[in-house]
């Protein structure tokens, strides 16, 4: 039981310093919740659990409109560094992590509206 408290402590500790309200997502943040899905995003086939959980995280840590446009030139940039990303996966990846997400996940996506 002891461990199951300081282990929910833990990561109660992490998600505090990952995201603090009134602070911006940032690319950082981003890059390390969606890093799992690289090889999803460029080969195809089926999301990895870790990429599916990095979605979710993605939609938790983006409340706001600003933390949503941040977020989404922090993807777009990210994707630019992937030249072999397939446009399909990534528009289709929050979908196949089950997750309704405001946030494009594409090389090509106009992040100001």
């Amino acid at each position: 039981m002891k461990g199951a408290v300081i282990s929910m402590l833990v990561l109660a500790a992490i998600f505090q310093m990952v995201v603090k309200p009134g602070e911006a997502v940032t690319c950082g943040q981003v890059d390390a919740s969606l890093a799992p899905c690289i090889p999803y995003l460029t080969a195809g086939g089926t999301p990895a659990a870790a990429c599916c959980d990095g979605v979710k995280n993605l939609k938790t840590i983006t409340p706001t409109i600003a933390d949503k446009r941040s977020a989404c030139d922090c993807v777009k940039a990210a994707a630019a560094r992937y030249p072999s990303i397939k446009e399909d996966a990534a528009s289709s990846l929050p979908q196949k992590c089950g997750v309704q997400m405001d946030i494009p996940i594409s090389k090509t996506t106009n992040c100001a509206k």
